[in-house]
């Protein structure tokens, strides 16, 4: 299931029975409409790095419109290929052949639906597509040949820093980023995918399963009234990682 499958899946269970029919081709840039109002306001910075993003990769997620061409979920992308367009003409032409744009249409309007428009808007904000560090390295390596470097601290002037834009183009942090494209996470004998988080992962799932069991020693009863706390720590080094 792609990312705006999850979309749309969230936007329907929350609408009960509503059925959203998508449709997906391209649209000239003009005939699609902004949001009247977001309820995340567009952020300069971001919209700056997105665009250089889809100036070397192009637009991953295509945008999201109702049956008349309004903007459901995409503000961001959106202001970036407007962006693009004005001060890169020749790289927005190059990603955008005859002014279109990758769209996915739904059949309902959202002037007449407002609620579920707004329900597409907030699941987009909810839903983030998960990378696997393959993905993050293939595209670091296309961002590579487009001139970006890995630079410590702030980047000179013309110099074009990788980690900040890969980290905006797969929607993680900069530490999750790096350790996607370390190898010093990969522990000889291990296999490339049981990193450190993917062993945590393993091992909470393991402390989880040992919660139901019922402690039969004096010992394990002394770990079982620790064990909540020390899984609570577990959880939030992995929600740091996100």
């Amino acid at each position: 299931m792609t990312n705006l499958d999850k979309i749309i899946a969230a936007a329907r269970s929350k609408q009960g029975q509503h059925q959203l029919k998508a449709q997906d081709s391209s649209l000239p840039l003009g005939q699609i409409q902004p949001r009247q109002e977001d309820t995340r306001p567009l952020n300069s910075a971001h919209v700056e790095a997105l665009m250089e993003s889809i100036a070397v990769l192009g637009l991953i997620e295509p945008l999201v419109i109702d049956k008349k061409g309004r903007l459901l979920a995409g503000g961001h992308r959106l202001a970036a290929i407007n962006l693009l367009k004005e001060s890169q003409s020749d790289k927005y032409q190059t990603q955008f052949p005859d002014d279109r744009v990758p769209v996915r249409t739904l059949a309902f309007s959202a002037e007449e639906e407002p609620e579920l428009a707004l329900q597409i808007e907030i699941a987009e904000n909810e839903q983030r597509r998960d990378y696997t560090p393959v993905e993050v390295k293939a595209i670091a390596e296309r961002l590579r040949t487009a001139g970006y470097v890995e630079v410590k601290g702030r980047p000179k002037k013309g110099q074009k820093a990788l980690m900040p834009a890969l980290a905006v183009v797969v929607g993680k942090h900069l530490r999750t980023v790096q350790r996607y494209l370390s190898d010093e996470d990969e522990q000889p004998g291990l296999g490339k995918s049981t990193t450190r988080v993917v062993l945590l992962k393993q091992a909470l799932s393991k402390l989880n399963q040992w919660q139901q069991v019922q402690p039969q020693s004096a010992t394990e009863k002394a770990l079982a009234e620790r064990l909540p706390e020390l899984i609570g720590l577990m959880e939030k080094v992995l929600r740091e990682e996100q």
